[in-house]
């Protein structure tokens, strides 16, 4: 839904930064480039340090990761299975030129496919346009593929008509936005006002434990024409995948340690009923788990690709603490209520008291379904209102991930392309790794883990700005307190430049270079790019008269230039406050009118500089990660070591998982 951070490619500016990790020879961490994606390996330091037991558990809740593959190829569009496995059969049996034109853009496609999870881009939600012949790949199905579920022109129609599943989200004011977007959420035919009301029907305004109405189940209608849902559980829609995750599940349960033993037994519990109060038994349990040093996420979770924020697309991450670097959550963590307390927000929309608000450095140590291959830097769960309020949250920040990113960006030229001052480029080299993750932790633990809602509200009020506008409150959240010298005092940051480098680069962002991955004549449509937008060009706008921001044009260019970085504090002060009034509130017209008028609608020319100004760095403004691969090392029949090695193939890994981890059938 709502507490995935971006990813640190979709904020573009990649400061470089000297790391404090040993240099040494290392092969090259950008593994594979097509389009505008690059793809990165990341590596998972101090697994060796892990005991057996530790191991083991990693190696199992891996495996349960890689098992949901299937379900967000399937999410995300109904055919998606289909054309992804005809494009593998074709890429591994065709018998033709393979350095020839055709077969290396249906290569290009494929790889797009993979990145993606289906055929729809994972940022801009539009269609992918195939570069080869469409003669050719009709030539070459019928040849290669023997097994289409659906007829072939069908297939062929729905990737080369642009008309067709256009976009697979779609959030147009105005417009049925269910009818539009192709995400298979929804059968085809269903109108954005009968889910609606479907959903309010069920919805009892007085339970001060609301369920999550639809989180787990693609809406349909019945043979009576009535609405009715296909539950995403063992013995339901997407049961051959689930029950997969469910064994591996279980033999992780068998080496865990209290309390994740019992967290992992919920989780099973709640895949084989699919019912939403067994997730919520499941949510309070993992929330306030704060000692395990093994950590997962596993499940339907966050409902950022359902144009009306219910259903969840499926996802995993498995992680394990970083000790070392922790000091820095705890210290957020520990000091949470004193930055509730001053929060600049109405005093009755702040938590009068924070519960359970905990945070840590993790080591990624395996990516799956939404998360892989681009993935959250950062993890704020869970999402239930009343389950933060009542029992708290638990946020991460993802190290070996940035640092991956910020070896993959070293010398990539972005800061002296957009950035005009040199000064502001010494000090992002030196404090921009520690800004962005600073503004991370503040984002994620203290951002969406603040403010209440008013009495009466119950969070499903701003409809399809829900999400543009809880990601907008929580980097506001971390935007005006990176800028206070009570980060200085507890020894978070040596000094305010910290914030003038992460104000710098925000701003810079959101009014300029995130422009480069939109397509030319495209408004903004994803949530977090929505959000950043619409902060920078707020903050432009409200700052003029005194010229707090400033775009300035030089050399036909333009740059941002903040002359008044207190001022600049106080207007994302000033913005946290009507955003937060805004949710706890439930005023959906003032979200609306904050979202159409700052973070959707894009200048022409402008937007032709930066495009051109980015493609001239040759730099590929999304990123995404394979993953390391573990092997059971076994002696006498007993499990002795796990083993951690770094895959360079891209390609080798997505066909890999195609043959080992897809369990659903080709249409659901």
């Amino acid at each position: 839904m709502r507490k995935i951070l971006l990813t640190l490619s979709g904020m573009a500016m990649i400061f470089v930064c000297s790391c404090n990790r040993a240099e040494k020879e290392e092969p090259a961490w950008i593994v594979d480039r097509f389009d505008d994606i690059k793809v990165i390996r990341y590596e998972v330091p101090a697994f060796e340090e892990l005991s057996l037991n530790e191991k083991i558990l990693v190696y199992y809740l891996s495996e349960a990761a890689k098992c949901g593959r299937d379900i967000i190829f399937d999410q995300n569009f109904k055919y998606n299975l289909s054309i992804r496995r005809a494009l593998e059969t074709i890429y591994e049996k065709y018998d033709g030129d393979r350095a020839g034109k055709n077969f290396l853009a249906m290569e290009k496609y494929l790889k797009k496919v993979w990145f993606a999870n289906g055929i729809h881009h994972h940022y801009s939600n539009d269609k992918f346009k195939p570069e080869f012949d469409q003669y050719w790949f009709e030539k070459q199905l019928a040849k290669h593929v023997t097994d289409l579920p659906i007829e072939q022109s069908l297939l062929v129609s729905v990737m080369f008509d642009s008309s067709l599943y256009a976009s697979r989200l779609n959030q147009t004011d105005g417009v049925d936005v269910v009818k539009e977007s192709a995400g298979n959420f929804y059968e085809e035919g269903i109108t954005q006002k009968e889910v609606e009301k479907f959903y309010n029907d069920l919805t009892d305004v007085n339970d001060p434990r609301p369920i999550s109405y639809g989180l787990n189940s693609k809406l349909v209608r019945g043979a009576n024409g009535r609405l009715e849902e296909r539950v995403w559980k063992v013995g339901g829609m997407y049961s051959e995948a689930l029950e997969q995750i469910v064994a591996w599940l279980e033999k992780a349960e068998q080496v865990a340690e209290e309390p994740l033993k019992q967290i992992i037994s919920d989780l099973v519990k709640y895949y084989r009923s699919g019912n939403l109060r067994d997730f919520d038994t499941y949510s309070i349990h993992w929330a306030q788990d704060v000692n395990s040093k093994i950590d997962f996420v596993n499940g339907f979770i966050e409902d950022y690709g359902d144009p009306l924020g219910r259903k969840a697309t499926w996802e995993s991450v498995v992680n394990f603490r970083d000790e070392k670097a922790c000091e820095r959550t705890r210290i957020i963590s520990e000091n949470a209520q004193w930055f509730e307390d001053n929060a600049p927000i109405n005093p009755a929309y702040r938590k009068k008291v924070v519960k359970g608000v905990s945070a840590k450095v993790i080591t990624a140590a395996m990516l799956g379904g939404e998360c892989y291959p681009a993935t959250p830097i950062g993890i704020n769960l869970p999402n239930a209102d009343w389950i933060r309020k009542d029992y708290g949250s638990k946020s991460v920040t993802i190290d070996n991930i940035t640092y991956a990113y910020d070896k993959a960006a070293q010398g990539n030229g972005f800061s002296e392309e957009f950035v005009l001052d040199e000064a502001d480029r010494k000090l992002a080299d030196k404090y921009g790794k520690l800004s962005d993750d600073l503004h991370t932790d503040l984002h994620e633990c203290l951002g969406h883990g603040s403010g209440q809602m008013a009495p009466g509200v119950k969070g499903g009020e701003l409809g399809t700005y829900t999400s543009t506008l809880e990601e907008t409150r929580a980097d506001l959240f971390g935007l005006y307190y990176i800028g206070d010298e009570k980060l200085v005092e507890l020894g978070l940051i040596p000094s305010l430049d910290v914030a003038k480098t992460q104000y710098l680069h925000y701003i810079l962002n959101g009014l300029l270079t995130q422009q480069a991955r939109i397509e030319l004549g495209k408004n903004v449509e994803e949530s977090h790019m929505r959000n950043r937008m619409m902060i920078a060009k707020w903050c432009l706008e409200k700052g003029q008269k005194d010229k707090v921001i400033e775009l300035v044009e030089k050399n036909s260019k333009h740059y941002v230039v903040i002359n008044d970085y207190k001022k600049l504090r106080q207007l994302f002060g000033e913005m946290l406050y009507e955003v937060q009034r805004i949710k706890s509130e439930g005023d959906y017209e003032a979200g609306r009118q904050l979202v159409e008028n700052y973070g959707v609608k894009l200048d022409l020319d402008l937007h032709k500089e930066i495009r051109t100004r980015y493609a001239s760095l040759n730099i590929e403004p999304y990123g995404g990660f394979i993953n390391p691969e573990y092997t059971l090392v076994e002696k006498n029949g007993k499990i002795v070591d796990v083993k951690v090695t770094y895959p360079t193939s891209y390609v080798e890994q997505m066909i890999g998982y195609s043959k080992n981890y897809s369990f659903l059938p080709s249409l659901n």
